[in-house]
């Protein structure tokens, strides 16, 4: 029998620990995998906490992605007001097959594992700048701010050619947008601004192209204006907030964890191992992984019906003990962390994970290499985290060596 958990005020995000999923959602997964769900609009659907189960669904082509067949698990005017009308053109996040194979057909040609492995060289210049900035300036120094954010912004800005000095233009607003405490209309407004800027940027490189990602989409002429504008904002989005709470939450956790971090340094080649089990283990995404069936579909023996939203929790998934050995404990070592769902999986799975992994490999790297005695600036339990955004991570993260 399934269990129907009540939360009227939507899913819960504050964690009891810092680095651990809520209880309660832990404390579900024990008892059932797929369990009923009563979201904050009354709607009675599920949420996934296995990890069998939440890759099936991943999988299904069953499964919508679309705005208009899913229900928000999070409480607020934003959710109370929100209008799938609303979602720009280009978000092929939020698309199914066939349209989201169209878009995803002309994007991944420019995510080939070959184009970005050509961007490490790249990756290491602007890490080895960064980290040199800060020491340059002295300890302390906030990580996020002086090295976590520069680096997948500016990489992400050089790929689709955006001017890495307007950033800010486009950062407050994407943070505003990210913010679940945030309002409907304040992340409308948001919307509108960032839409305005990518779509300036659309129109110069039909006049003026620069050699970069949107200059060859906009030469392919297969995507609409809109489309290309709306594609862009997704990339850009997903292109610097992952990395960036990534890298500052990664290093976090490996300073607060001296065994795991001694580790890393005694063996420097741990690092890509260190990265897959830290994706795992951090799992940053929150929400923002739902799907609803479009016709009845049984997974794992429970009957889902159509229109039934489905809720995929990553964090508790990658802590599933039925697929990770002894899953709350950090080990760069285990040889299992490779299945984790941190980027995703099947047509969704993050278009960009190559170069996700490549700035993160290389972020800690040049990190510990840079900073030996590198620690926190000030006590553990006094970091500020972001429990309301849909992205985990650290506000700011002060650092000393």
């Amino acid at each position: 029998m399934t269990e129907t958990i009540h939360l009227g005020n939507g899913l819960p995000t504050a964690r009891d620990t810092p680095l651990d999923p809520p209880e309660v959602i832990s404390r579900l997964r024990a008892q059932a995998p797929i369990a009923r769900f009563t979201y904050p609009d009354g709607h009675e659907g599920w949420i996934v906490t296995g990890h069998a189960q939440a890759r099936a669904i991943l999988a299904d082509p069953r499964f919508s992605s679309r705005l208009e067949y899913v229900h928000a698990p999070v409480a607020g005017d934003r959710a109370a007001n929100f209008n799938p009308a609303d979602v720009p053109p280009g978000m092929f996040n939020k698309m199914d097959a066939p349209e989201h194979t169209r878009f995803r057909k002309q994007l991944a040609g420019q995510f080939t594992a070959r184009r970005m492995n050509q961007l490490t060289e790249r990756v290491t210049e602007i890490a080895e700048e960064h980290a040199k900035a800060m020491l340059a300036q002295g300890p302390p120094a906030d990580l996020v701010s002086g090295y976590a954010l520069p680096i997948p912004s500016l990489v992400i800005c050089e790929l689709l050619g955006i001017p890495y000095g307007d950033r800010e233009t486009f950062q407050a607003d994407i943070s505003k947008l990210m913010d679940m405490e945030n309002g409907h209309e304040e992340a409308m407004a948001a919307v509108g601004r960032t839409w305005g800027y990518v779509a300036g940027l659309v129109h110069r490189r039909k006049s003026e192209p620069a050699g970069d990602l949107l200059s060859d989409l906009v030469a392919a002429g297969d995507l609409t204006d809109p489309e290309l504008t709306g594609a862009a904002i997704a990339l850009l989005i997903a292109g610097y907030e992952t990395s960036s709470n990534m890298i500052a939450l990664g290093t976090y956790t490996l300073l607060t964890q001296p065994d795991q971090l001694a580790a890393l340094r005694a063996d420097p080649s741990l690092v890509d191992g260190a990265v897959e089990e830290l994706l795992r283990y951090l799992t940053v995404l929150q929400v923002g992984t739902e799907r609803a069936p479009l016709e009845d579909v049984e997974i794992d023996g429970v009957l889902m019906k159509a229109g039934e939203t489905a809720l995929i929790h990553l964090p508790a998934a990658n802590r599933d003990p039925a697929r990770f050995a002894d899953p709350d404990r950090l080990d760069i070592t285990r040889t299992d962390a490779g299945g984790h769902l941190a980027l995703g999986h099947g047509i969704h799975q993050c278009l960009g994970h190559q170069l996700a992994r490549i700035e993160l490999r290389i972020a800690y790297s040049t990190l510990l290499s840079h900073f030996p005695d590198l620690r926190l600036a000030v006590p553990a339990e006094e970091i500020e985290l972001r429990p309301g955004a849909g992205v985990y991570g650290a506000v700011r993260l002060p650092i000393t060596w």
